[in-house]
C-alpha cells in the first residue's frame, strides 16, 4: 500500500512541475485524489527539492516528544476534590468539575504547575487510582445437575452445509431436531428434516414421546415453532399447551440467551465441528446418514467431558436407561389452564369494543372503544376478568376450551390443527409486515 501511495506522490510531483498553474481541483482529478490529499503533499513537495526522494515517503505521526507528565502535586489535589468535593456541592464530582475547581487553585497557579486541558486526563488519573467504580464481572454459577431422564433441551440445528434450492427455501433447507438430556448429556433424539414448521415440529415431538416416555421437564427457546408469539403476550402455544397436558413442565428460555439451554447447545457445537464441517452433508439423505452414525459415536464411544460422564461416553456411563412416564392413553385436553392462574394480559379495545386473546375474540363494551384494560385470568373458575383502573367491569367465559377428556391421538390431532392455524398465521404476518 505504501508502493502505491508513494507512486501518486510521485505522480503529483511531476504534474505540478509541468504544470504549476493548475488547481488544486485540476490536480486532484488527474492523480485521482482529494483536494486535501493534493493540498497536504503540495506543500512538502514546493519545499524539498525534486531529488529529494524521501519526501514522498509518508511520515510516522507519532508525536516526537511526549507531552510533559501531570506533577503529582496536581494528581494529588484531583484525587482530592474527588474525595472532599465542596459540602455545597452535594455529589461526587466529574472529570469537568474537578477541572473547574483546579483552575481556582491559586498555590498551583503561583507555582507554575501544569494543569490537565482534557478530561481524558483526568479520568486516567482517576481510573489508575482505583476512583472509577467497575462492576465486577458476573460469576457463572453451575447448575445443578438433574437425574438422567428428568430435564431435556429441546432446539433445532441448521444444517448450514446444504445450499439454498434455486426455486424453494434459501435458508434452513435441512435442520435437526435434537433433544439432550441434562442428566447424562445423551443425545435422547435428533431427527433431520427439510419441513419443520409448527404442526410437522409438534408431530415429531409427539413421536419421540411416545418412542422413549415423558421428562418431567423440557427446556426450549423462543422459536416461533416453539412458542408461537416469541413475545409471550397471548394464551400458550398449541406446542406448550401439548407439552403441560402431558403432564410436562415447558422451561422457556430468555430471547438472546442460548446459555440457559446449555446442553443441547453444546451438542449442537460438538456436531458441527466434529461432523458437520468434516462431512460436509449436501442434502437430505445425506445429513440422514453422517447424523445417525454421529449420534451413534456420540452416545457410546466418544468420551465425554460433562461434570456427570467423568470423560465417558454418556450411555457407558449410565447404560441404564431412565424409567420415564408413558405417553398417556387419555389426555385432559383444558389441563393447560391451570398454569395460567393468576396471569395478567394487557388489550386495547378495537373499534367493535373487542379484544382478541388465544385465536378468541371477546366483547366488551363498545362505548369503551381505544380503552386499554388488564385482563385477569381465572382458571378455576374458567372465567376472564376484564379491568378497568382496577374496577372489573365484565366477567367473561373463556372460549375454546374441550371440557371432556380425550384420547391421545384424537388430542395430538386437534393441537396440529391448532398449530397449522396458528403458523399460517404468523406467516401472514410475517408477509404482510414484513
Amino acid at each position: 500500500m505504501e508502493e502505491e501511495w508513494i507512486v501518486d506522490r510521485s505522480k503529483l510531483r511531476g504534474i505540478w512541475f509541468e504544470h504549476p498553474n493548475w488547481s488544486r481541483e485540476k490536480i486532484a482529478k488527474e492523480v485521482g485524489r482529494s483536494e486535501a490529499w493534493v493540498r497536504k503533499w503540495l506543500k512538502r513537495i514546493r519545499q524539498a527539492p525534486l531529488e529529494d526522494r524521501e519526501v514522498l515517503i509518508g511520515r510516522s505521526r507519532v508525536p516526537h516528544k511526549l507531552p510533559p507528565s501531570i506533577p503529582e502535586e496536581v494528581v494529588n489535589k484531583i484525587l482530592d476534590i474527588r474525595d472532599h468535593p465542596p459540602q455545597q456541592l452535594g455529589r461526587i464530582p466529574g472529570p469537568l468539575t474537578i477541572m473547574y475547581y483546579l483552575s481556582k487553585e491559586q498555590s498551583l497557579i503561583d507555582k507554575g504547575a501544569k494543569l490537565p486541558s482534557s478530561t481524558s486526563t483526568v479520568w486516567r488519573i482517576l481510573d489508575k487510582h482505583h476512583k472509577i467504580p467497575r462492576p465486577y464481572p458476573p460469576i457463572a454459577e453451575p447448575e445443578e445437575r438433574p437425574a438422567p431422564g428428568v430435564e431435556w433441551g429441546m432446539d433445532f440445528h441448521d444444517v448450514s452445509t446444504v445450499p439454498a434450492e434455486p426455486e424453494g427455501k434459501q435458508q434452513h433447507v435441512v435442520e435437526i431436531l435434537n433433544l439432550v438430556d441434562h442428566g447424562s448429556s445423551a443425545v435422547v433424539a435428533s431427527e433431520p428434516a427439510s419441513d419443520y414448521n409448527a404442526e410437522t415440529a409438534l408431530r415429531k415431538v409427539a413421536d419421540i414421546l411416545q418412542d422413549t416416555g415423558c421428562p418431567d421437564r423440557i427446556r426450549l427457546d423462543r422459536d416461533t415453532r416453539w412458542v408461537g408469539s416469541w413475545t409471550a403476550k397471548d394464551f400458550p402455544s398449541p406446542m406448550l399447551r401439548f407439552l403441560q397436558c402431558l403432564g410436562i413442565e415447558p422451561r422457556v428460555c430468555p430471547p438472546r440467551h442460548p446459555e440457559k439451554n446449555p446442553f443441547v447447545e453444546r451438542y449442537h457445537r460438538n456436531f458441527k465441528y466434529e461432523c458437520q464441517l468434516v462431512q460436509n452433508p449436501t442434502d437430505l439423505p445425506n445429513t440422514v446418514e453422517v447424523n445417525k452414525h454421529y449420534v451413534q459415536f456420540y452416545n457410546f464411544e466418544r468420551p465425554n467431558q460433562a461434570i456427570t460422564c467423568g470423560n465417558q461416553p454418556p450411555h457407558v456411563k449410565f447404560p441404564e436407561k431412565p424409567d420415564l412416564t408413558p405417553v398417556p392413553e387419555t389426555v385432559n385436553p383444558d389441563r393447560w389452564l391451570m398454569a395460567l392462574t393468576g396471569k395478567t394480559y394487557k388489550r386495547k379495545l378495537d373499534s367493535k369494543g373487542c379484544f382478541q386473546l388465544g385465536n378468541q375474540a371477546y366483547y366488551v363494551q363498545k362505548s369503551r372503544r381505544g380503552q386499554v384494560v388488564v385482563i385477569w385470568v381465572d382458571a378455576q373458575k374458567r372465567t376472564l376478568s376484564v379491568y378497568k383502573d382496577k374496577v372489573v367491569i365484565k366477567t367473561l367465559p373463556i372460549k375454546g376450551l374441550q371440557n371432556c377428556t380425550m384420547r391421545f391421538q384424537e388430542y395430538l390431532e386437534l393441537m396440529c390443527k391448532e398449530a397449522i392455524s396458528a403458523w399460517r398465521k404468523a406467516q401472514h404476518r410475517t408477509v404482510r409486515y414484513g
